[in-house]
């Protein structure tokens, strides 16, 4: 089965860094936050909320190390979710879903600032929840059948998922998604997702350097072949394609 590479080029913006999935995906939704009163009161702004993994960050020890969970969430992560805030402010997109964010402000391959933070912040919070302590190996249930289905068998799959993730060039995401009832392997760019396509995203992995270096420096196919036989959560991908069909009928 060839894989779906979309060739996007995206300005980079400088670095800056979404409770649980696993029973059932969730729509982000901004939070009113009131800013405490100082000298004058400002007005009420709607917030990100910068979510936890479900898990401790020493959980998924040995296989992903607590400094690299506790450094990738509480800069990166944390950095995305204050700066897409920061650019929401006092804008159109105050009062919009975090997924709406992104597909408005990806506008049409020309993307507005805001896009590549709202899409990152996203992006990792989807990303915490495809993993669980004790997981990996081969899947059951539903999304097992529709991987025979779609790639012949379970190895072909993880054959295909690992290219992708290894081969996407510099940093991004590989991702499993539902695609017109079919299953399909994507790789994106940068902060790209497949929600600007309209696909649904069953499973990811972080491919930006940030996400394994220190336990796995430049080998990044031991960390693609860690978090497929260590770390997916094969009851969350089976939890969002139960959602992802139903939002289809």
């Amino acid at each position: 089965m060839a894989l779906l590479h979309r060739p996007i080029s995206l300005p980079l913006l400088p670095l800056a860094a979404p409770a649980s999935f696993i029973s059932h995906p969730k729509h982000i939704h901004l939070r009113k936050v009131a800013v405490p009163k100082f000298r004058s009161a400002p007005p009420t702004v709607a917030l990100l909320n910068l979510n936890p993994p479900p898990y401790d960050f020493d959980a998924l020890e040995p296989h992903m190390s607590k400094q690299t969970l506790s450094f990738h969430w509480g800069k990166h992560h944390r950095a995305y979710v204050d700066n897409c805030n920061n650019q929401i402010k006092d804008t159109e997109l105050e009062e919009c879903t975090l997924e709406d964010i992104i597909k408005k402000t990806y506008n049409n391959g020309d993307p507005r600032p805001v896009f590549n933070n709202a899409a990152q912040a996203w992006n990792h919070e989807f990303f915490w929840e495809c993993m669980k302590p004790g997981g990996g190996k081969e899947p059951k249930g539903e999304i097992l059948e529709l991987i025979k289905r779609d790639f012949g068998a379970y190895d072909e799959f993880l054959k295909e998922f690992k290219q992708a993730s290894a081969t996407q060039f510099g940093s991004g995401w590989a991702w499993l998604v539902l695609k017109d009832n079919k299953l399909v392997i994507e790789k994106t760019p940068n902060a790209l997702n497949p929600l600007i396509w309209g696909h649904k995203p069953l499973l990811t992995i972080d491919v930006w350097e940030h996400a394994y270096y220190l336990d796995y420096q430049n080998r990044r196919p031991d960390y693609i072949s860690t978090f497929m036989n260590e770390l997916v959560s094969w009851d969350a991908v089976n939890a969002r394609l139960d959602r992802a069909k139903a939002s289809a009928t």
